[in-house]
């Protein structure tokens, strides 16, 4: 069993910023990559950031300069940390994992429950 748990959404103004947390627990041997998707009403998901463990990273063109990924491995966490937030950015943020749980294993995604974003003045 692994398990995502995702912290730090909420309201903010145009411009602000917040910094959102996911991590990870449960029977892990291996985490590949982690990252954050989102979605809006009436739209389809899409990827916002990910992070490999090698540490290499992937942004939408749309946050890329905006927001920033990073991980602290000893924890099993991910951030995303959000500047210069837009109305645009109003979605629910979904934290994901591909992790194997054994040397045996090829491994599983694995999602967070959501967390909901709101940019407005």
């Amino acid at each position: 069993q692994v398990q995502l748990v995702e912290s730090g959404g909420g309201l903010v103004q145009p411009g602000g910023s917040l910094r959102l947390s996911c991590a990870a627990s449960g029977s892990i041997f291996r985490i590949y990559a982690m990252g954050w998707y989102r979605q809006a009403p009436g739209k389809q998901r899409e990827l916002v950031a990910r992070i490999t463990e090698s540490g290499s990273t992937n942004y939408a063109g749309s946050v890329k300069g905006r927001f920033t990924i990073s991980r602290d491995n000893a924890k099993n966490t991910v951030y995303l940390q959000m500047n210069s937030l837009k109305p645009e950015d109003t979605a629910v943020y979904y934290c994901n994992a591909f992790i194997s749980s054994d040397s045996r294993g090829i491994g599983s995604d694995y999602w967070g429950q959501g967390t909901q974003v709101t940019v407005s003045s």
